[in-house]
């Protein structure tokens, strides 16, 4: 039901029953649909809406954690397994191979990833017990395949600005959000350097997605808020968050101006439980007054 969060701000909960792990809403602007995981449990979730109005969910199941998805060819995806990633067709039932990270260490899994701006994908690693075991990782259709950054305990939020020259990710625990000048033509990043120390807001960022005006806009885990930063980092914005624990974004809708949040129920690993009777649902907040951009696929 909608329930007001002030500042002209409405939040609806579109889920009729809870993810344990709620991860990596992305917006299909083509086929004007959400698709969004439940990483623990494994899943792909599809709501397709007609104007603003939901109209049923179609779950995939696969094999072990989900980590994240990003838009492929028209109805298909890419899949980020623990190890592995790869692309699905759900209207053929049909995967295909991308990556496999032989000899991957165990206690290592894929997390958030995003397509750039040219439809390569991004996708970071974590430790599982929060040892910093986790790189950013970008692949291509072709099969090629970059490390850009090593060291991360819990790798995340994942974005570009508008002009696909610069990337963004996060370490959600060293609460930190790195910045990357990034080649749209070659995909190749600088030295990462550090451009958002959320610490003093009491949280890290889990998911994080980029407004058009350039502003990131990040679901702060800790303090069950939204932030908002402009393109120099300034804050400009905390929102509250439906739940205790939100854990990614996206914007979308037919106008590109709501935005869609994930969040968790239990993740399975004890450091994220949610104690409010809504966690895990997915919900839309609109009147934000901002509008958000669409992704690109992976081609």
């Amino acid at each position: 039901m909608p329930d007001g969060a002030g500042d002209g701000v409405t939040v609806t909960r579109l889920s009729e029953t809870p993810d344990r792990l709620g991860e990596s809403p992305v917006w299909d602007a083509d086929a004007q649909c959400l698709w969004w995981i439940d990483g623990v449990a494994g899943l792909v979730r599809r709501m397709g809406f007609e104007g603003d109005a939901p109209r049923g969910v179609e779950t995939f199941a696969f094999e072990g954690h989900v980590g994240s998805i990003a838009l492929a060819e028209p109805g298909g995806i890419v899949v980020a397994l623990e190890h592995s990633v790869v692309t699905f067709r759900p209207d053929a039932g049909q995967t295909e191979l991308l990556l496999v990270l032989t000899g991957a260490d165990p206690a290592m899994r894929l997390n958030d990833g995003k397509a750039d701006r040219q439809g390569r994908f991004l996708c970071a690693g974590m430790g599982r017990t929060g040892a910093p075991l986790g790189a950013l990782h970008r692949i291509d259709r072709r099969g090629g395949h970059a490390v850009l950054c090593e060291g991360l305990t819990v790798g995340n939020g994942i974005c570009f600005s508008p002009d696909g020259r610069v990337l963004y990710f996060t370490d959600t625990p060293r609460r930190q959000v790195m910045a990357c000048d990034y080649d749209p033509e070659s995909g190749a990043a600088s030295v990462p350097r550090v451009h958002i120390d959320t610490d003093a807001l009491g949280s890290g960022i889990d998911g994080a997605t980029v407004d058009a005006d350039g502003n990131l806009w990040g679901a702060l885990i800790r303090s069950a808020e939204i932030g908002c930063f402009d393109p120099s980092g300034r804050l400009l914005r905390r929102v509250p968050a439906p739940v205790d624990l939100p854990s990614s974004l996206a914007f979308g809708g037919a106008q590109m101006d709501r935005l869609f949040v994930t969040s968790i129920r239990d993740s399975g690993t004890g450091r994220a439980v949610s104690t409010h009777p809504e966690g895990g649902h997915l919900f839309v907040l609109d009147g934000l007054g901002s509008r958000g951009l669409p992704e690109a696929r992976v081609l």
